[in-house]
C-alpha cells in the first residue's frame, strides 16, 4: 500500500513559521524546491568545472523542428519549442491533443469531457492557437467551442511540435499563442529499406475502462509507396477523485474513435508527390447540458429565462467555490456524432531550379461534419467545408541571408444548422504572404520574418461581409554564447482578424450554456510581444528558461455581460490587454541513470483597466525524477496546481490540487528490426478531486481521477 507523507527532512519545514504559508501550493512544494536546488547548484559547480561534459552527464539530442521552416533544430529557435517524439511520445499519447500535450510548460488543456480538449498555449486557446497537419491546416469545428474535438487522432502521429509566440508568425498572424504541428506517416516520402515497415499498438486504462489500439503499415518498392493505417478508441463515462458529490464518475463522458487513411507517394531522386484519403469518427458525450436555459434570450445586456429577468437575482460574484453539483444531475446527455473526411496532398522538389534549394507543397480539402443529439433526434447540425493549400520556396544565401517566401490561400465555408443554430452559414477567405530569413555570423543567428494576410469573412444570411488587412513582422536573435549556452531575444509584432463566430454569433449555445453574441464591428488585434530565454543543451544540468510580455490592442474576448439559472451572457467584446508569463524546465543528472526535474509555468493575464481575463491557466510547479537501468526506464512526478483565485465578473475560483504521477517502462529489441516496448503509466495515483481552471463545465465534469494504463507497441 502506498502512503504520502508529508517530508520530515527539512525540519525548518515544521515550525509555527513555516505553518502561516496556508496556501497548499507553497507548503506542499517548498520543501521539494529547497531540495532541487541544492542539488542544482551542486551541479552548476559541477559543470562549470569543466569545458566538457562527462561520460555520464546528458546531451540532449538536436532534433529538427520541421515547423520551423528552415528546418532549425530546436537549440537555433530564437522562442521555445517543444518535441515529443519516439518512447516519450507513445507514453504521453491521450484520447486529445489538450491531454496530450498539457505536461509540457506553457501548455494546458481546455478539458471538455473526455472527447474534447484543445490545447491551451500561454492563456490562449480557440483561433490563437493553430493545428497543423504536416504544416497544413487542421480544418475542423474545434476553434468555434471547445465542446468541439480536433479532427486528428495522437496515436498516429510520429512527431507532435509546438511553437509559441513569435515563431508561429509563418503559419497565420493570427496564431499569436502558438501552432501545434502533428507528423504523421500517411504520406511516405521514402521507400522502406526493406520493402516494408510498420507499427502496432495496443493499449488497455482503467479510469473510464478503455480500450484502444493502432497499427500503420508502409511498404514500397521503385518508386511506388503506399501507406495504411488504422486507429480505434472506446472508452466509456471516467471516473473523478474521492470526494465529488456528483458521483464517482461524470455522466456522459464516453468516447469512442475510429479512423483510416490510405496513402500513395511517387518518391524520386530530387524529391516526391502523394496523397492521402482519411476518415475519422468520433462519438462523445457532452457532460453539463442543462435544459433549464432552453426558453433563455436576452433584453439588451441582460437575460430573461422564463419568470427570472433582470430585476431577479443574479450570481455577480464569486463568493464562493461555485461546485454546485445539484445543479448537473444526470439525465439525458447530448452526444456529438463526428465524421471528418479528408484529402491531403504534399510534395518536396529539391535544386529545382537554380537559386532556390527547395520548394515545398502542402494542401487539404476538408469535408466535416458533426450531429449534436439529443433524446435520440439530431438538433443541431454542424457543417465546415475547407480547403488549405500552402506553397514555400527556401532560396540559397543571398549576401549571407538564407530563408523563404511563401504563399498560402484557404476558404471555410461553415454552417450551422438545428436548435443551436447560433451561427448563421458563412464563408471566410484568406490568403497570406510570408518571408522568413537568418543570418549567421560567428556564434549569432538572427532571423526575421514578415508576413501580410487579406481576410473576408461574409455571413450569408445577413449579406453582411467584412474585410481586415493584417501585416506582421518579427525580429529576433540566438547567441550561443558558450558550448551547450545559449540566450535568444525576440520581438514580433502581429494583427489577427476576428474571426466569423467572433464577428456574427447570435444565439443560445447549450454546450457551454451561454448566449452567445457577435459584433460585426471588431477590427484587428495588434499583439506586440517580447520573448526572453536562456538554454543549457548539455552537462549535468540542462535547462530552458523563458520570460515573455505579451501587450494586445484591441483584445478580443467573450466578456460576460450577465448570469441566471447558470447561463452567461456573452458577447464579443474589445479591449486592451497583457499577458506576461514565465515557463521553465531544469533538469539534474544525478548519476549515470538517474535524473531530478524542477518544471512549471505561470500566466498573468489582464485587461488595461487591471481586471481578470476568464478561464485562465493556474500557476503550476512539478517535480519529476527519472531513471534507466538496462532495458528499463521510469519516472515519478507530483505536479501542484495552485488555486486559480484570479477570476473575471460571473467566474467562480478553481481549488488548487496536486497529482502523483508515475510511468515504467521495458524496451525490447533494440538496435534490431524489431523493436518492441511494453509500458505502464499512472495518473493521479492518489485519487485526488481536481477541477480544470480552463474548462466551461469545470464543475460538470471534474478531471479523471486514477487511471492505470497498459500498452504494448511494436515496431517491424
Amino acid at each position: 500500500m502506498l502512503e504520502v507523507r508529508q517530508p520530515t527532512f527539512f525540519p525548518a519545514m515544521n515550525t509555527p513559521q513555516f505553518s502561516r504559508l496556508r496556501h497548499p501550493f507553497a507548503r506542499r512544494l517548498i520543501p521539494s524546491a529547497i531540495s532541487v536546488f541544492l542539488i542544482s547548484c551542486a551541479g552548476v559547480g559541477a559543470a562549470n568545472a569543466q569545458d566538457k561534459p562527462s561520460a555520464e552527464a546528458q546531451v540532449l539530442p538536436e532534433v529538427t523542428v520541421s515547423s520551423s521552416g528552415l528546418e532549425l533544430g530546436v537549440s537555433d529557435m530564437t522562442t521555445p519549442v517543444s518535441v515529443l517524439e519516439g518512447n516519450d511520445l507513445v507514453r504521453r499519447r491521450e484520447a486529445t491533443l489538450g491531454e496530450t500535450l498539457e505536461g509540457e510548460p506553457g501548455i494546458t488543456g481546455s478539458h471538455f469531457g473526455a472527447g474534447a480538449s484543445r490545447p491551451v498555449i500561454r492563456g490562449m486557446d480557440g483561433p490563437r492557437v493553430k493545428m497543423l497537419s504536416d504544416g497544413s491546416e487542421i480544418q475542423d469545428a474545434s476553434t468555434v467551442s471547445p465542446d468541439h474535438t480536433v479532427a486528428t487522432e495522437p496515436l498516429l502521429a510520429t512527431q507532435i511540435e509546438v511553437l509559441r509566440g513569435p515563431s508561429a508568425l509563418i503559419y497565420g498572424a493570427g496564431a499569436i499563442g502558438g501552432v501545434v504541428n502533428v507528423l504523421d506517416n500517411k504520406i511516405p516520402t521514402a521507400i522502406p529499406q526493406k520493402g516494408y515497415e510498420g507499427s502496432a499498438e495496443a493499449r488497455v486504462g482503467s479510469g473510464a475502462n478503455e480500450k484502444a489500439g493502432a497499427v500503420s503499415l508502409t511498404g514500397g518498392t521503385g518508386n511506388i509507396a503506399v501507406h495504411v493505417e488504422a486507429s480505434g478508441r472506446d472508452a466509456g463515462d471516467y471516473g473523478v477523485g474521492s470526494g465529488w458529490s456528483g458521483g464517482s464518475s461524470v455522466p456522459g463522458s464516453f468516447n469512442r474513435t475510429s479512423g483510416g487513411s490510405v496513402g500513395l507517394s511517387w518518391i524520386g531522386s530530387a524529391g516526391y508527390l502523394g496523397f492521402a484519403v482519411t476518415q475519422q469518427n468520433a462519438k462523445y458525450g457532452l457532460p453539463g447540458h442543462n435544459h433549464d436555459i432552453e426558453g433563455c434570450h436576452p433584453h439588451g445586456d441582460h437575460l430573461h429565462c422564463g419568470g427570472h429577468g433582470h430585476d431577479h437575482d443574479h450570481d455577480h460574484g464569486a463568493a464562493d467555490d461555485g461546485h454546485d453539483h445539484e445543479a448537473h444531475a444526470p439525465g439525458d446527455v447530448p452526444v456529438v456524432d463526428m465524421t471528418s473526411k479528408r484529402l491531403d496532398v504534399r510534395g518536396e522538389l529539391r535544386n529545382p531550379f537554380a537559386g532556390f534549394s527547395v520548394i515545398r507543397m502542402r494542401g487539404g480539402l476538408t469535408d466535416y461534419r458533426h450531429d449534436e443529439i439529443e433524446d435520440g433526434a439530431v438538433s443541431t447540425t454542424f457543417k465546415n467545408k475547407a480547403y488549405d493549400l500552402r506553397v514555400e520556396a527556401q532560396h540559397e544565401p543571398i549576401a549571407g541571408w538564407k530563408g523563404m517566401i511563401g504563399l498560402q490561400s484557404s476558404q471555410r465555408k461553415f454552417s450551422a444548422t438545428g436548435a443551436e443554430a447560433y451561427v448563421q452559414p458563412t464563408i471566410t477567405r484568406k490568403t497570406g504572404f510570408f518571408l522568413l530569413e537568418e543570418y549567421r555570423i560567428g556564434d549569432f543567428r538572427i532571423e526575421a520574418a514578415l508576413r501580410h494576410d487579406r481576410q473576408t469573412a461574409e455571413a450569408e444570411e445577413s449579406r453582411i461581409e467584412r474585410s481586415h488587412n493584417s501585416t506582421s513582422v518579427s525580429l529576433g536573435g540566438v547567441w550561443r554564447f558558450q558550448p551547450g549556452y545559449s540566450t535568444g531575444l525576440t520581438y514580433s509584432r502581429a494583427s489577427r482578424a476576428p474571426t466569423a463566430e467572433e464577428l456574427y454569433a447570435k444565439g443560445l449555445h447549450m454546450a457551454t450554456s451561454t448566449y452567445e453574441l457577435g459584433n460585426s464591428d471588431l477590427r484587428n488585434e495588434v499583439s506586440n510581444n517580447i520573448d526572453l530565454s536562456l538554454r543549457k543543451t548539455s552537462g549535468d544540468t540542462t535547462f530552458d528558461v523563458t520570460a515573455y510580455h505579451n501587450r494586445i490592442k484591441g483584445y478580443i474576448f467573450g466578456q460576460t455581460l450577465d448570469a441566471v439559472e447558470g447561463l452567461q451572457l456573452l458577447k464579443y467584446s474589445q479591449r486592451d490587454a497583457t499577458f506576461t508569463g514565465v515557463e521553465a524546465k531544469v533538469r539534474q543528472q544525478l548519476n549515470k541513470s538517474m535524473g531530478v526535474t524542477v518544471f512549471g509555468d505561470v500566466v498573468r493575464a489582464k485587461l488595461a483597466d487591471d481586471s481578470n481575463l476568464p478561464r485562465m491557466s493556474p500557476a503550476r510547479l512539478g517535480l519529476r525524477v527519472d531513471t534507466k537501468w538496462r532495458e528499463w526506464d521510469g519516472n515519478v512526478e507530483w505536479v501542484q496546481v495552485a488555486r486559480q483565485n484570479r477570476i473575471a465578473a460571473f467566474e467562480t475560483e478553481t481549488p488548487g490540487y496536486g497529482m502523483l504521477n508515475l510511468g515504467v517502462a521495458y524496451n525490447g529489441g533494440k538496435g534490431t528490426a524489431n523493436e518492441w516496448q511494453v509500458y505502464l503509466k499512472a495518473r493521479n495515483l492518489t485519487n485526488r478531486l481536481a477541477y480544470s481552471a480552463t474548462s466551461f463545465i469545470k464543475d460538470a465534469a471534474p478531471l479523471m481521477g486514477r487511471n492505470i494504463t497498459v500498452g504494448m507497441r511494436v515496431a517491424f
